[in-house]
């Protein structure tokens, strides 16, 4: 079972994550590549609109997730990559809505350029799937 780490040796979580998080390692590992806001016919959601193409990367990481046989609650890492750092509320408030405690630890860093400028936001994760 997911565990989330806290300690007062370090400061607390200004967002939706973990400082860390751990998992016993038995089981599948899911690596889930990048996820951006491609809809499945490959049209891009919410373009110009953080909220809304953050709720459709959630979606396609559930999306990845479900079909590796897992759900959200088996991620326990996640990678964001933002346009502007500034959309780090939204973003937050967002996750919280998919990622339920105890939550993934997390990285987010601001690049940038994407593969497709109408892109804001791409998240990659690992996910333990415990009855792999």
């Amino acid at each position: 079972m997911k565990q989330q780490v806290v300690t007062d040796k370090l400061a607390k979580p200004n967002g939706h994550f973990s400082q860390a998080t751990t998992i016993e390692a038995k089981g599948k590992l899911v690596f889930i590549s990048g996820m951006t806001a491609r809809k499945a016919d490959g049209s891009v959601a919410g373009i110009g609109d953080i909220e809304v193409q953050t709720r459709q990367v959630c979606e396609n990481l559930k999306a990845a997730a479900e079909a590796a046989g897992g759900s959200l609650e088996d991620i326990v890492r996640v990678d964001v990559y933002v346009r502007n750092i500034e959309h780090f509320p939204i973003i937050h408030k967002v996750r919280a809505e998919y990622f339920k405690a105890p939550v993934p630890a997390s990285t987010m860093v601001e690049v940038s350029k994407m593969v497709n400028a109408e892109y804001l936001i791409e998240i990659s994760a690992i996910a333990v799937l415990p009855n792999g």
